[in-house]
């Protein structure tokens, strides 16, 4: 039964029209650090890398506030190691980071392939393969490649999509998945 309102539009259309301003809103709300699904009350993050042998388990955020001194060991962590760089990463893409390995439900840390990146480690990357970017978010510190030996690219991605916070990329032939915190957009097959 479809109800008609005095001014012809139907209540089916109505919602449809409050749908959509909601939809429209969204993007601000999901694109702030403290609102993505899976983030919690507390934030960790755990990695390792294999490059370096280092290993970082760290609760960064606890009710609404960043732990200055967990997110400096953690913008140390994800330094370019080929150049022994620091650069402080966005927050939003360890959010991001840590919402999806909470949605995937696992106590395995991430292998860190690479975080930030400088643009000499970038170009010298860049020429070796065609799937890097030249102007990639890794030089901004908003990027990571991450690995979960227990988890599927696809389910890796998928967590990370499920943000709805910025851009998922699946590589499957390296076993891979790129997350950050620009444009919401994925990308792999």
């Amino acid at each position: 039964m479809t109800e008609t309102s005095s001014s012809g539009l139907t209540r089916r259309a109505l919602l449809r029209a409050f749908a959509a301003t909601a939809v429209t809103a969204a993007p601000t709300y999901s694109m702030a650090a403290g609102f993505l699904r899976g983030g919690g009350d507390i934030r960790r993050i755990r990695m390792y890398s294999g490059r370096t042998g280092e290993r970082l388990d760290m609760v960064y955020w606890i009710d609404g506030d960043y732990i200055k001194d967990a997110v400096k060991e953690i913008n140390f962590f994800m330094r370019d190691w080929r150049v022994d760089q620091v650069k402080t990463m966005d927050l939003r893409t360890i959010d991001i980071m840590a919402a999806s390995h909470n949605l995937l439900d696992v106590s395995e840390p991430y292998m860190l392939l690479s975080g930030y990146r400088s643009p000499q480690t970038n170009a010298m990357l860049r020429s070796k393969s065609r799937g890097v970017a030249r102007n990639s978010l890794h030089m901004q510190g908003q990027a990571a490649d991450l690995r979960l030996a227990s988890r599927s690219v696809s389910q890796i991605a998928n967590a990370a999509a499920s943000c709805r916070a910025g851009g998922v990329g699946k590589y499957y032939r390296s076993n891979f998945v790129h997350m950050d915190c620009g444009d919401i957009r994925t990308w792999g097959g």
